[in-house]
């Protein structure tokens, strides 16, 4: 193993570096518990170990109990189908590196996860491009994870116990055949970076609104058509990546138009025309159905709706610097939504825009899309 010693040399004392070495297992196993062995007579401690490229079918036993002061395991790249409970062992590790691998069956994360120390302190875990189909139930349970990347897996979905994560700042889940975003994630208050690109995804939640911390958020290569008005509330997004997707480029109405029924017409007046009333003047039930009224989005109509009302996708300035086609919601098909944000856009445009004016916010659009 002298060529693993000069690696070792060269990477410095805190760090052993046994990658694309080509030795077998066993050689590479008995060089680990030599290290192991060397390391407990020293003061320094060994903080930084790479073992990517290096053929292991399993993680080595030397981990066990020779590196207890590890901080970060690099095994990427290898032909691991599990890993082990050699890793409840490093009690302080906080960056794990497994992507590349074969993870992803049944007992791919060791049992007791939850239980070990690295529930409090685990912070970074890549698992990109293994073949989970779902995210491990064990960890949502990681409390201080900081960064997830779960990137050119086979995910189904997002699960809602995501919010979880309180600490998570980074959430790469791009490359996926995820369907849905679910509205929990917008209970993450600390993200500030979310990866969604390449997936399946039709919609984005409104809830996504509530990540005010939020910077860069990618969503290309999906297929959505439309985004929430509510995106807007993202004040501190710098980055946002919608290229790929059938957004529309033009003025969409669909009025597909359910006549409402007699409970919210009657409903409707109350509100518009001001009818007070008491809960002692109405069931309970009425009582609660009030309150559920919706304001039209047009300052001229001063409507509300409750079960009944008109989609349609209405162009906003935002940020100053982009078009974007955000979702509304009428209360009739007669009614007509000006697209007003007076915090963000120094001007407003109506239904009746010239064709002139629809070029030019296809074309701003375009720069979105395509950019």
């Amino acid at each position: 193993m002298e060529e693993a010693g000069a690696v070792v040399a060269a990477a410095g004392e805190a760090e052993l570096n046994l990658s694309r070495l080509s030795v077998s297992p066993e050689t590479l196993e008995t060089e680990l518990e030599a290290r192991a062995e060397e390391r407990r007579g020293s003061r320094e401690a060994l903080l930084r170990l790479l073992l990517p490229h290096s053929g292991l079918a399993s993680l080595p036993r030397a981990l066990g109990g020779g590196f207890p002061h590890l901080q970060l395991l690099d095994v990427s790249s290898n032909a691991l189908t599990a890993l082990g409970p050699e890793l409840l062992a490093l009690r302080n590790l906080r960056t794990l590196l497994a992507k590349n691998n074969r993870l992803g069956g049944p007992g791919a994360l060791p049992k007791g996860l939850t239980q070990s120390p690295l529930c409090r302190s685990l912070q970074v875990l890549n698992l990109s491009g293994n073949c989970f189909q779902e995210v491990p139930a064990s960890l949502l349970e990681l409390r201080a994870l900081q960064t997830l990347s779960l990137g050119g897996n086979q995910l189904q979905s997002i699960p809602a116990e995501i919010e979880n994560l309180q600490s998570l700042e980074c959430l790469y889940l791009g490359g996926n055949f995820i369907k849905e975003i679910p509205p929990e994630l917008g209970n993450l208050p600390s993200l500030n970076y979310l990866v969604l690109c390449d997936n399946k995804i039709q919609s984005v939640p409104p809830q996504l609104s509530q990540l005010h911390s939020l910077r860069s958020l990618s969503l290309h290569n999906n297929l959505l058509t439309y985004l929430p008005r509510e995106i807007l509330n993202l004040i501190q997004l710098e980055e946002l990546s919608l290229r790929g997707n059938p957004l529309v480029v033009r003025f969409v109405r669909d009025l597909t138009y359910h006549p409402p029924t007699l409970l919210e017409l009657a409903a409707r007046t109350i509100k518009t025309r001001n009818i007070s009333y008491t809960p002692c003047d109405l069931p309970g039930n009425l009582v609660r159905y009030l309150g559920l009224a919706s304001n039209c989005p047009n300052p001229k109509c001063g409507g509300v709706y409750f079960d009944c009302c008109v989609r349609q996708i209405k162009f906003v300035d935002f940020c100053g610097k982009y078009r974007l086609p955000l979702m509304h919601y009428l209360c009739s098909p007669e009614c007509s939504s000006p697209c007003s944000s007076a915090s963000h856009s120094s001007t407003s445009q109506s239904e009746s825009d010239s064709e002139d004016e629809a070029s030019v916010a296809a074309h701003r659009m375009q720069k979105v899309l395509l950019g």
